[in-house]
């Protein structure tokens, strides 16, 4: 299993459900929204501390197990 990591969201297009996660190293991380953790519409806003996991697919990193790390979790029913 990877290792964790932190970081905070860049930007995210709820309408295209994808957008970019910055590492702490400054590094820009695709994040898709079937890979954001919990139910209902998954959705992240700018800014928002994650927790995740770290995956180098074919076109660069990808973020895997996205979770919002404060007590707020974006998911509408």
């Amino acid at each position: 299993m990877s290792q964790r990591e932190t970081g905070h969201v860049k930007w995210f297009n709820e309408k295209k459900g994808f957008g970019f996660i910055v590492n702490q190293k400054g590094e820009d991380i695709f994040v898709h929204y079937k890979d954001i953790q919990g139910v209902g519409f998954k959705t992240l806003h700018e800014n928002d501390p994650v927790t995740f996991e770290l995956d180098r697919g074919p076109k660069g990193l990808k973020a895997q197990n996205v979770v919002v790390a404060s007590e707020s979790v974006h998911t509408e029913e």
